[in-house]
């Protein structure tokens, strides 16, 4: 692939990046969550490029995303009561729900399955583009698969440079983790992915109980998976990472560790030990700086990064499942 095309948020480029994905092409844009590599999600050739760009397995469905309803419309069959509860209350949003597809979505989509993750993100970029390119845009994290997700468009060509057509530079990302992903079709509703939008919102805006999935011990490569996110092994940095549950087991891992070089992700208000990413106050902070910590400290040149875990509550949730996948070893 020829090099990549590096636009910014004015009319002129948004206008490119669109015709670029008109025209089946690929282009990495930034959500309100993370950046994705977005494609024609109803173009079965411009979907392939973006299994080939980020050497993803085809048993791992995207995401599609939306400008507004009737786009939807051509993405979807229908949507549940509950389903329509959660767009009235949260989309535009980092929230992608799982709902019956329709026969215009290619199978690659899905993995073969019968329902897609669709959803419509708040991110003005990103929006802009959809609408200006006027198909619904398939989009997983534009980074390789299984690493560490991008929240700038710096990480995205760490990654991807060369391999996708162009990139729209919209910043940092606001959130920082990648959107929950509900089922609401099922009574408890099924939360395949944690995000900002927590199960407790979800509850709240349907009046129906919300309940984690709970992935196998192990993950043989399957036919495909039940959803986009539930893969246990990802996000992962390349230094290996360890996982604390308190301050002074943050100290006392950080020693035992000599003499290896140590990487910390450290909440405001704890004792520094090794090298530091400060990395928050709140769990949203936390949540918005977790992947480019990450990215950081490996750039740094550390071997293991040290991290304590976060509450469950709340964002907390989603946290502990990305940190959880990223520190798994298999």
């Amino acid at each position: 692939m020829n090099e990549t095309k590096r636009f910014r948020e004015t009319d002129a480029d948004i206008a490119q990046a669109a015709e670029i994905l008109r025209h089946g092409g690929t282009v990495a844009l930034p959500t309100e969550t993370v950046y994705g590599l977005g494609a024609n999600a109803m173009d079965p050739s411009a979907v392939a490029k973006i299994f080939a760009a980020k050497e993803r397995p085809n048993w791992d469905p995207l995401i599609v995303h939306v400008s507004d309803e009737t786009m939807l419309h051509r993405v979807v069959r229908e949507v549940s009561p509950a389903g329509q509860k959660l767009m009235d209350a949260f989309w535009p949003g980092p929230l992608t729900l799982l709902l019956p597809k329709s026969d215009a979505v290619p199978e690659s989509v899905t993995a073969g399955r019968s329902l897609v993750g669709v959803r419509m993100p708040r991110h003005r970029v990103m929006l802009r583009v959809i609408r200006e390119a006027g198909v619904p845009v398939a989009a997983p994290s534009a980074n390789r698969f299984g690493r560490t997700s991008p929240t700038t468009a710096a990480h995205v060509l760490e990654d991807l440079d060369g391999r996708m057509d162009a990139i729209v530079d919209g910043g940092a990302t606001e959130v920082g983790v990648e959107s929950t992903v509900v089922d609401p079709s099922q009574s408890p509703m099924v939360v395949y992915r944690p995000g900002a939008v927590t199960l407790e919102m979800l509850q709240a805006a349907t009046g129906i109980p919300a309940v984690l999935f709970d992935p196998p011990a192990t993950q043989q490569q399957p036919e495909s998976l039940p959803s986009p996110g539930v893969g246990i092994r990802h996000y992962a940095p390349r230094a290996r990472l360890l996982l604390v549950k308190d301050e002074a087991a943050l100290a006392e891992t950080v020693k035992s560790l000599a003499p290896e070089r140590v990487g910390v992700l450290l909440p405001a208000g704890w004792r520094p030990v090794g090298e530091v990413f400060h990395w928050g106050n709140t769990p949203e902070e936390m949540a918005q700086r977790l992947f480019a910590g990450m990215r950081e400290l490996d750039a740094r040149g550390v071997t293991v990064i040290v991290c304590p875990l976060p509450g469950e509550e709340g964002v907390g949730a989603a946290l502990l499942d990305r940190l959880r996948k990223a520190s798994r070893t298999s």
